[in-house]
């Protein structure tokens, strides 16, 4: 397996540091880097031949969140990974909606960098614990919607407060699935959906906001 990754951050320093972890795997193809989103959108018009970008978020010209959304549209096979040193809640949630495939912080070792790509590629998404632990509070206690139909749009199911549980305990799918009898696979579908509950959760959000302003 040859998997081709860019990276995107504005500091080289910790581009040469993710690099570096990414060398101590034979299948980890590192390709090209890029100082910031349209750095990026350049280079991907003469090889978007990549299969996941690990992007950072906060950047001049244009951020990781707004880069995300543009290489999702343009790109849709591209993977994407934001990989910050923030865990901050709104950037979390931003990026989701900008379609991430994952998120992860920059401390992460070289095992679970690895760990996360590959997850991230078989269909799943990288969720780091401090993330799993906000996505819980959030959906479990949703917006007051009125609207009963989107009120059980992102309403968890009980499997899923269980794979957030366990993913907010730092476990890995494998662990998850053994826990609770699940298919690695399963676990996976379940992290999509979750991601997917996100997605829709913000674009509620948006829209009570829109419409508290009075913009709709």
């Amino acid at each position: 397996m040859n998997i081709k990754i860019a990276i995107v951050d504005d500091n080289s320093f910790l581009i040469n540091a993710v690099k570096e972890k990414l060398s101590f795997f034979e299948d980890l193809n590192f390709k090209f880097s890029a100082l910031n989103g349209s750095d990026l959108l350049v280079k991907l018009e003469d090889n978007h031949n990549i299969d996941l970008i690990l992007m950072d978020i906060e950047m001049p010209i244009l951020n990781g969140i707004e880069t995300t959304e543009i290489v999702k549209q343009k790109y849709p096979h591209i993977k994407t990974i934001m990989l910050t040193v923030f865990d901050n809640d709104e950037n979390i949630f931003k990026s989701i909606k900008a379609g991430a495939d994952g998120y992860l912080l920059k401390e992460i070792n070289a095992q679970d960098l690895h760990d996360g790509i590959l997850e991230t590629l078989n269909g799943g998404a990288a969720m780091n614990p401090s993330i799993a632990l906000k996505t819980l509070k959030l959906l479990r206690n949703p917006l007051n919607i009125e609207n009963q139909q989107e009120q059980e749009d992102i309403k968890l199911t009980a499997r899923e407060i269980e794979v957030l549980e366990q993913l907010s305990k730092g476990l890995s799918y494998n662990a998850i699935a053994q826990n609770l009898i699940l298919s690695t696979g399963t676990v996976r579908k379940h992290i999509e959906n979750i991601y997917n509950k996100l997605q829709v959760h913000n674009k509620i959000e948006a829209l009570q906001k829109a419409k508290k302003n009075n913009l709709i």
